[in-house]
């Protein structure tokens, strides 16, 4: 430290006592770090804590306020080893709602304060702005009141869905209604058409982490809440006037287009595949879904199929809906699902093997079977994962057994068991997502050197 000379002797003297004063007061408070602050939601964050007396026992406590205006939070039970630290990384959490050496622990295991409304889902629904989580530290082993304590630090990190650059364009064209999500930079790229199942409405937070990722997304709108919208929408036609809005775009590389859907979207993207004669997509990313699903008609037939054989339907202990026996047995005419034989680009299927909600494991055993028979089972990869349910998203989204859901013909809400378990069902987030990129790096990107890397 070096002191102006300008300065008074008195001063001289207060200002060495009060530098002394502050490094020691420095050393005495716990520092915590989050890195990075502002990230997108699928890269990890270190969260280090220095300066604590050595084993001491500090929770690690994290809080968002969702966009529906209610608190989440995770914490992990830690004990600081001999240099005072904590690192989330490396050290393992002794309790709390995840247990163990996990880096990205206080947010795949948050779960709503106690309190709280019934059957909540955390979504991100305006991908414009971050998910804030206010990450602290606490002295002690806590399990619950934590507003009522003062943390020993707090640090507030973002989360976000889009990188800079990528810019959300609102489609409508043609009839069709999405959003068109284009990555930074010059392009050309390979397209993506994204597509969610039957809760309807336009969800746009996965396309916008895919154009992140450098592929032009389109989040397509196929099931409105507008009942009046709905008889409008004829399967097929609907789908490959989305797809070729994505493929027609002048940033799109146009014969590399992918399909990616969920559940219901799945059905439509093997649908898309087998029957289509306007449209080849390159690849697609089907998960939780089913051959089963005959989309390749209007949608008022699928529903009243659906409809016709919901009496399979079983309620768990907690009255919770089990719909996933409603296709079950797998039919053995060829005539009530899609015919595989005739996918002819690269297949990925997704496959939590505690899925309730759709029989997805029996779908997946059978659609193997049926492309091992006509001679294209080379197309096909399979990511199935145990423990894990039917609702497998980007990673570090929050796990839900079972939560809240309209029923989109009815609009009667009712509790839907999804399935998974909290732990492993993280852990295929994280897997799945790595490999569906790669996937789709793989068959849609000319060379790996040219495809781009996005972070906030």
């Amino acid at each position: 430290m070096s002191i102006p000379p300008s300065l008074p002797i008195c001063s001289c003297f207060c200002l060495v006592f009060f530098y002394r004063c502050l490094s020691t007061m420095v050393g005495t408070f716990p520092l915590l770090s989050v890195q990075p602050m502002r990230g997108l939601v699928d890269e990890k964050i270190q969260v280090v804590v220095r300066n604590l007396p050595p084993a001491l026992s500090v929770t690690l406590h994290s809080l968002h306020h969702s966009e529906d205006k209610d608190f989440w939070e995770a914490f992990g039970h830690y004990t600081s080893n001999d240099q005072g630290m904590v690192t989330v990384d490396k050290d393992a959490s002794l309790g709390g709602t995840y247990e163990g050496a996990e880096p990205m622990g206080l947010l795949w295991s948050m779960q709503p304060v106690p309190g709280s409304r019934t059957g909540l889902r955390l979504r991100k629904m305006d991908v414009l702005t971050p998910m804030v989580v206010h990450i602290s530290v606490y002295s002690g082993h806590m399990t619950e009141g934590f507003s009522k304590q003062s943390p020993l630090a707090t640090v507030v990190t973002e989360r976000w869905y889009v990188a800079p650059g990528v810019c959300r364009i609102d489609i409508r064209e043609h009839g069709v209604r999405g959003t068109l999500f284009l990555p930074p930079g010059p392009g050309p790229f390979p397209g993506v058409l994204d597509m969610w199942g039957v809760g309807g409405g336009l969800v746009e937070y996965r396309s916008g982490l895919l154009a992140s990722h450098g592929f032009v997304s389109m989040a397509l709108e196929y099931l409105p809440h507008d009942k009046n919208r709905t008889s409008d929408i004829e399967s097929k036609t609907y789908f490959e006037k989305a797809f070729r809005v994505v493929q027609e775009h002048p940033l799109v590389m146009k014969d590399r287009v992918a399909l990616f859907g969920l559940s219901l979207g799945a059905s439509v993207a093997l649908n898309l595949a087998a029957y289509s004669k306007d449209i080849s997509p390159r690849c697609c990313v089907c998960i939780s879904g089913s051959h089963v699903h005959r989309v390749n008609q209007a949608f008022s037939k699928v529903f009243r199929k659906m409809n016709k054989d919901r009496h399979k339907t079983r309620f768990d202990e907690e009255g919770r809906v089990v719909w996933r026996d409603i296709i079950l047995p797998i039919p053995t005419n060829l005539g009530e699902k899609v015919d595989m034989g005739r996918i002819k680009c690269p297949l990925m299927l997704v496959v939590g093997e505690d899925d309730q909600n759709l029989a997805t494991v029996e779908s997946a055993k059978d659609m193997t079977q049926m492309m091992r028979a006509a001679g294209n089972e080379h197309l096909l990869t399979i990511l199935q994962y145990p423990d894990a349910g039917h609702l497998i998203e980007p990673p570090y989204i929050p796990h839900f057994r079972a939560c809240n859901f309209m029923v989109q013909q009815t609009r009667q809400k009712v509790m839907v068991l999804w399935g998974g378990y909290t732990k492993p069902h993280a852990d295929a987030q994280e897997d799945f997502w790595e490999k569906s990129l790669s996937f789709l790096r793989q068959h849609l990107y000319l060379s790996p050197d040219s495809v781009p890397k996005a972070k906030l």
